[in-house]
């Protein structure tokens, strides 16, 4: 695995906080939003 940095708005990270309760951790979080963003056949609009 490598390592990320990314900078959120303070706004988005206290949403990635609130989500602790839900037993998700932020990078947890995020890694499973890029699979699934990225894994999904992609369309390519406009081209």
């Amino acid at each position: 695995m490598h390592k990320l940095l990314i900078h959120l708005p303070a706004s988005l990270k206290l949403k990635l906080d609130d989500l602790r309760a839900q037993g998700y951790t932020a990078s947890g979080y995020i890694r499973a939003l890029l699979e699934k963003e990225l894994n999904q056949p992609s369309t390519k609009k406009g081209r």
